[in-house]
Parts: structure tokens; C-alpha cells; sequence
């Protein structure tokens, strides 16, 4: 089915990203992400979440109106499959927490994708397990117009040299992105008023506004990202970013 990546991935390479395993911690912007991967090649997938699909969630996931109450693990696993029958997707319906993270990222992956929400100091604690476990973490985030990604490695920084408290993260991650890109000379215009909009709002229960646009994005990205570290190309890690926009 991926003969139409010719001249883009070779056949040695196109075997190469099929037998690389990742794993996908949170199935939110990780549907998505799940999707590209796959239909670039990548055919050997775990997603662990214990969510369920909401209507709040169509907008931006990858996930229909059919699939409403159910885990979103299973509903994105029946889509995977649909798209290639033959692909080895685990789906473990469960939350990580500090009780079963160790047992899940101990299984070999190549690569981790953290998009676990930041409720708790589980995707803190993800980080430093894959890193112990030398299983380099990227960290996509949906800044609505455009989208972010942080790799994290065994030799890199760490997110919560940032902050070490998990509350109000995202916002903080999305103004690292925004200095970096200030540094680079590419400030989007947009996201500055939307970060200081953000920024004002003190409820912690407020979710952070995120855009269908945002998720493919970063999806391109992390997609991209993999098919790097699979043929162990050097990539930036943090406190570089990776980052587009539509315009």
C-alpha cells in the first residue's frame, strides 16, 4: 500500500519504519499523530489511554460521532486497521499512572510520544523513565494556527526544568515555542495574542483552545520525526523546537 512513497522512502527504508515500534501516550493529539505515522509506513503502534471519546473532541481528534462513549484507544485502533488490516496496533484501554507506567514503557519501543494531559506528574514521569530506558520522547503541542514539537533524550534538557509544577504546563511549553521563535526571528503574529488571552484566564479547569490545523501539523512533524530517528538521523532536542504555521 505505500508504493505511491517512491522516490521519498525507498524500499530498504520503507522496511526499516515498518518494524520500528512506537508507543503513544494519550490518544487526544495522538489519534492523529497515530494516522500519519501509519499511512507513512510505521505499522508497529501501542496506545495507551483510559479516555473516552466526547463531542468536545471532533473538532481537533481523530475520531467521529459513532464513536462517542467509546475508548478512544479501541475507536482509533478499528480506524487504523481499516487502513491497513495488517498492522500490528496494541490498544490498552487504561490511564498511566505511577503504579503501571513502568510496565507499559518496558516493552522495547523505538520511540515514545507523549501527549498524556498535563493533570498530573505522569508525563514528567514518562520522560524520565524513557529516558533511563534510552526511548527518545516527543512532545507535539496544538497551538491552533500552527504546532509545536520538543524532543527529549537521554542527553537533552528536561520539561520540567521549565516548571517543575504540572499545572498551567501547556501554556508554559507554548511560551518556550514562542521565545524560541522570537529568537529565530518567526514570530507568528497570531500567537502572541492568543498566549496573553490564554494567559488571563485563572481557572486551572479551562482546557487550552486547540485547532483541527494545529493537530496535522504537528502529526507532519512528529511523522517526520520518527522516520529521523528511525534511520538515526540527528534531530533537535530540547530546549530546540520544531515548528510551522500556516502562514
Amino acid at each position: 500500500m505505500y508504493r505511491r512513497n517512491y522516490l521519498y522512502i525507498n524500499g530498504e527504508n520503507q522496511e526499516r519504519i515498518k518494524n520500528f515500534h512506537i508507543l503513544i501516550g494519550g490518544c487526544g493529539l495522538g489519534s492523529v499523530i497515530a494516522e500519519c505515522a501509519l499511512r507513512l509506513g510505521f505499522e508497529n503502534i501501542c496506545i495507551v489511554d483510559g479516555d473516552k471519546v466526547e463531542l468536545s473532541n471532533l473538532n481537533r481528534q481523530n475520531y467521529v460521532r459513532a464513536d462517542i462513549g467509546k475508548f478512544k484507544v479501541e475507536a482509533l485502533k478499528d480506524r487504523l486497521l481499516q487502513i491497513n488490516q495488517e498492522a500490528r496496533i496494541e490498544a490498552i484501554p487504561e490511564f498511566l499512572t505511577t503504579e503501571n507506567i513502568t510496565d507499559y514503557l518496558d516493552n522495547g519501543f523505538d520511540v515514545a510520544i507523549n501527549t498524556i494531559d498535563f493533570t498530573s506528574d505522569i508525563p514528567f514521569l514518562f520522560d524520565e523513565i524513557c529516558c533511563k530506558a534510552d526511548i527518545p520522547v516527543l512532545h507535539p503541542l496544538n497551538l491552533g494556527w500552527g504546532g509545536g514539537v520538543i524532543v527529549i533524550d537521554q542527553h537533552s534538557k528536561k520539561l520540567n526544568e521549565l516548571q517543575p509544577d504540572y499545572i498551567g504546563f501547556e501554556l508554559c511549553m507554548a511560551q518556550h515555542i514562542l521565545k524560541e521563535l522570537k529568537q529565530m526571528g518567526r514570530t507568528p503574529d497570531y500567537l502572541s495574542d492568543i498566549l496573553k488571552k490564554y494567559s488571563r484566564i485563572k481557572k486551572q479547569s479551562v482546557s487550552p483552545p486547540q485547532l483541527s490545523v494545529g493537530s496535522f501539523l504537528v502529526a507532519s512533524i512528529c511523522a517526520t520525526l520518527l522516520y529521523e530517528l528511525c534511520l538515526k538521523k540527528s534531530v533537535k532536542t530540547f530546549p530546540e523546537i520544531y515548528f510551522d504555521v500556516v502562514w
